[in-house]
């Protein structure tokens, strides 16, 4: 199992969220039920769609309502490799870094790891759940302990 699996699709949020926090308008008004679907520059395969009910500035932070996060594998056939889902994240683009106090839940074929009071801090590459941590594994585990 991969250590990183989290991490890289907390990461791929957070350069994602980078990318959608541009066209934001000013004022303050929100967009509602948006979808940002991500691509590789080379190949134009996608990598990630980031769907909200609401996302909206809110001072120096993006406020994103009901984010739900698909990472694809990158390859052709545009295979799910993971999700996702929080009712609430909180985006500071200055600083790319994501956070929320609400539940996280993230799926991938193999484990599911769910928690609340998490951040992600794309410039030390770490993130952190502080709550109610939970992760269930449906893989077989071979020398766990050695």
């Amino acid at each position: 199992m991969n250590r990183n699996l989290i991490a890289g699709a907390l990461a791929g949020l957070a350069a994602a969220l980078a990318l959608a926090s541009e066209p934001v308008q000013p004022s303050g008004a929100p967009a509602h039920n948006w979808v940002l679907p991500v691509f590789s520059d080379r190949e134009g395969h996608r990598l990630m769609t980031l769907r909200g009910a609401e996302v909206r500035p809110s001072g120096d932070t993006i406020a994103i309502r009901d984010l739900m996060v698909t990472v694809f594998t990158g390859e052709a056939e545009a295979k799910v490799d993971s999700v996702l889902i929080t009712p609430f994240a909180e985006f500071q683009p200055g600083r790319n870094i994501v956070s929320g106090d609400r539940s996280l839940r993230f799926l991938q074929d193999d484990v599911e790891v769910t928690g609340n009071r998490w951040t992600l801090d794309q410039g030390a590459k770490k993130v952190s759940i502080r709550g109610d941590v939970r992760v269930t594994f449906r893989a077989k585990l071979n020398d766990i302990l050695r």
